[in-house]
């Protein structure tokens, strides 16, 4: 007896959440369509039910890892007072995102991943680098597009790097330069 479409949905739902969280955590390479569908109690062989290839899989979990960090930082905007340059600037490059990869900012967790990748998944993500773009240009009371690009790469780099950094002191250190580097770029008008 077949499934039901609603449970057919709710399974790849399923699939594309544990997906979404296991590449933010360990990288694209690192998705096992026989784990990841055990992991979800599913068959490995129910997989082609909801996905072409693990190539669209990781594609579409890449999107939705990309989504969600995006979502995120909107949920944590307040509606009633613009997100100043430096609270997103102290949020986006503290302690508390460095340590959450698999919660964090999607770019800065699969950016070298995919700069690897298929030109699928490049074409996933360079929207979604262009949008953080956009938001830091505001945020930077209009900032030239170039200082928001020198922001977004100074920010997703020094996250990226902290995160390798296996001396907290100098983990800090890097995020704290950067921060206060961003900060007062904005501060120099």
């Amino acid at each position: 007896m077949g499934h039901s479409q609603a449970e057919k949905a709710q399974n790849r739902e399923r699939i594309l959440e544990e997906a979404a969280e296991q590449i933010r955590a360990s990288g694209l390479e690192s998705l096992s369509v026989g784990k990841l569908m055990a992991g979800v109690n599913l068959t490995h062989g129910g997989f082609y039910g909801h996905f072409s290839s693990r190539s669209d899989l990781i594609a579409q979990a890449l999107e939705r890892a990309l989504r969600e960090g995006e979502e995120k930082a909107r949920a944590s905007d307040d509606p009633d007072r613009p997100t100043s340059a430096s609270a997103m600037v102290k949020s986006y490059l503290s302690r508390a995102h460095r340590d959450a990869p698999e919660t964090g900012c999607a770019i800065a967790a699969l950016l070298s991943d995919v700069g690897r990748a298929d030109e699928r998944c490049r074409a996933v993500m360079a929207p979604h680098i262009e949008n953080f773009i956009a938001k830091a240009a505001r945020v930077l009371d209009g900032e030239s597009e170039e200082q928001a690009i020198l922001a977004v790469s100074a920010m997703v780099g020094a996250l990226a790097i902290s995160r390798v950094i296996t001396d907290p002191r100098r983990s800090d250190a890097i995020l704290r330069a950067v921060r206060d580097a961003v900060i007062a770029m904005r501060d120099e008008d």
